[in-house]
């Protein structure tokens, strides 16, 4: 752990050709009061500076020189080389306890790149990505750290200006801010209990975490409820894949409808895997997996044009799936569990799974609910415990099932004792 009280920004980018920008960069993190590290991942020419880290040191940490990935064939390949340089150099900057932080700057290449980085530090390093293509569909959710930060690079090509100059510092400035504030909070934040991860569809869905999170704490557990609305569920798997659950409580699921339907609304194809990969202890529920989302200020694609139809505010909107594309969510959940490595449940309310599909709400279908029933009773693995209870996922039937549950793998040692807080009744 770094004692520094000036944090060390690792600057990553093309100083060939972004010489400008980066010394700005430097100056602006300086000023600051941090400490700029460059690193150049340029692979034709040279930057008019001498870098902390130059392109031969990024090319060395893949075994190659820089001359072989100049030959490699094309742009596409040689950066991809770049990238893996990159992620080995960096991981054993942060081993070695010599940065605090990242910001990359960069276009589509130095984005491609600079994901990859961010997704090799661990959760709680400040990650600050400068782009031309910021929040563009271009980039999809399984690239994307969960606390990764974004700027678009407006004004970003072919040198400074004074929109530049906007941007690049406001990322310099946000990125030492955020550096300096994690240095500073590491012995100060009080230890909590073991962490659970848990996933919802907002509160108005999908409500048990309301009852759900309070009992829990009880029982000494730290609780993060994931919104899984496409990059909630993908910050949910990524930190899952890191093993900062203890366990899982994944009950909402419409992120795997999302993904089979080709919304844009998706966490990825890796939805409900990576704690299983893991063997992190899982209890799953399909909630709200009857409902593709989609953008409210889009025109609904032609198939969906005659399906019940909820919108929730001006950007999201749901409409049902059919009796056969449920059938189809179900086998895909139920492989999914079926390959997990640790314990797996599944809670089936078979009264519903979420609140608009209940009689007298736009979303009521009970004839495909029943599909969808029917098809997971025969596609659940036999070695995923499985419990379908008469009762809908917003009942405190569903919460006190998940709470039998976990509290039997907790007296079998399947998941670790939390430790209540003095004075506090488990």
């Amino acid at each position: 752990m770094s004692t520094q009280t000036t944090p060390r920004i690792l600057v990553i980018g093309t100083g060939d050709t972004k010489a400008d920008e980066l010394k700005f960069m430097k100056a602006c993190i300086e000023t600051s009061g941090g400490s700029a590290v460059m690193m150049d991942v340029s692979v034709l020419g040279n930057p008019p500076y001498s870098p902390d880290h130059d392109k031969h040191a990024v090319a060395r940490a893949v075994d190659v020189t820089i001359e072989e990935i100049v030959a490699s064939g094309d742009e596409n390949t040689a950066m991809t080389l770049m990238a893996g340089g990159a992620v080995q150099l960096v991981r054993q900057l942060h081993r070695n306890g010599e940065i605090d932080a990242f910001i990359a700057i960069g276009g589509s290449m130095g984005t491609d790149l600079a994901l990859d980085v961010a997704l090799s530090l661990p959760l709680g390093v400040p990650k600050f990505v400068v782009s031309t293509i910021a929040y563009s569909h271009l980039i999809p959710p399984e690239r994307v750290a969960p606390d990764l930060m974004m700027i678009l690079w407006a004004g970003g090509l072919y040198g400074l200006n004074s929109i530049c100059k906007l941007v690049l510092s406001q990322a310099c400035g946000a990125v030492v801010g955020a550096a300096r504030i994690v240095l500073e909070s590491r012995a100060s934040v009080p230890a909590t209990g073991p962490t659970i991860g848990m996933t919802s569809l907002g509160s108005s869905c999908l409500r048990y975490m309301k009852t759900l999170k309070p009992a829990l704490e009880r029982r000494g557990y730290d609780v993060a409820v994931f919104h899984t609305t496409g990059m909630g569920g993908r910050a949910f798997e990524s930190i899952a894949g890191q093993d900062h659950f203890c366990a899982v409580f994944d009950f909402s699921l419409q992120e795997i409808t999302n993904h089979l339907a080709g919304s844009v609304v998706s966490s990825g194809s890796d939805r409900l895997e990576n704690a299983g990969a893991r063997g992190i202890p899982q209890i799953a529920a399909p909630g709200a997996v009857d409902m593709v989302d989609l953008p409210t200020w889009q025109d609904l694609p032609a198939k969906f044009s005659e399906r019940p139809f909820h919108a929730h505010n001006r950007l999201i909107a749901s409409i049902t799936v059919d009796a056969e594309d449920r059938r189809q969510v179900a086998r895909t959940i139920a492989a999914k569990l079926g390959a997990s490595k640790g314990r797996s449940a599944f809670i089936l309310p078979s009264g519903g799974i979420q609140e608009w599909d209940m009689q007298g709400e736009p979303l009521y279908e009970p004839e495909a609910l029943a599909a969808f029933v029917d098809e997971m009773r025969k596609a659940i693995s036999p070695g995923v415990e499985f419990h379908e209870i008469d009762a809908h996922i917003n009942s405190d039937d569903f919460v006190a099932k998940a709470l039998e549950i976990f509290d039997r793998w907790v007296e079998e040692g399947i998941i670790p004792r939390g430790v209540p807080a003095k004075g506090v009744a488990a």
